[in-house]
């Protein structure tokens, strides 16, 4: 008798920084775990939040994310609730956080979260170490995108 293939489990919410690949050059990507209360918790699992603006900083030796919006939650007490915009502590080894810094020290470059998700249970963000591109950068990589749409759509009209 044949084993059955396990079914995928769904992955779960996980809100995603487009404009990061577009505005910046990611030479390398973290995964780091988020310090968060229960409120917060219970928004993101329902995909309320944004980090379209947000950005990481190193601070006495301790990443933070700054600028992330996770909104309020609504069938929580009015006490019980977080604050949306409130810097959150990323959790990372010391020596992760060593080359971080190591990287951010260096003209241009900055640290960026690329994806807010679920791991096993736990709240994870992945941060990307980038550079800022170019106006014309960014117009390479639009036509280069493109090219690539118009040879899968030819590929498929011709099978």
């Amino acid at each position: 008798m044949a084993k059955k293939k396990k079914e995928a489990k769904p992955k779960g919410v996980r809100i995603i920084n487009r404009k990061a690949r577009h505005d910046y050059h990611i030479s390398e990507v973290v995964e780091c775990g988020i310090s968060l209360v229960g409120t917060e918790v219970k928004s993101l699992r329902a995909g309320q939040a944004r980090i379209a603006e947000a950005y990481a900083r190193i601070r006495r030796g301790e990443v933070y994310l700054v600028g992330a919006n996770i909104a309020l939650y609504p069938q929580a007490a009015p006490g019980m609730q977080h604050e949306p915009t409130r810097d959150r502590k990323l959790l990372l080894r010391k020596s992760q956080i060593a080359k971080l810094q190591d990287h951010v020290r260096q003209k241009g470059k900055t640290l960026v979260p690329l994806a807010v998700y679920f791991s096993r249970g736990w709240a994870k963000c992945e941060l990307g170490i980038a550079e800022g591109k170019r106006q014309y950068d960014k117009r390479q990589a639009l036509v280069k995108k493109q090219q690539r749409r118009d040879m899968q759509r030819e590929m498929r009209r011709r099978r």
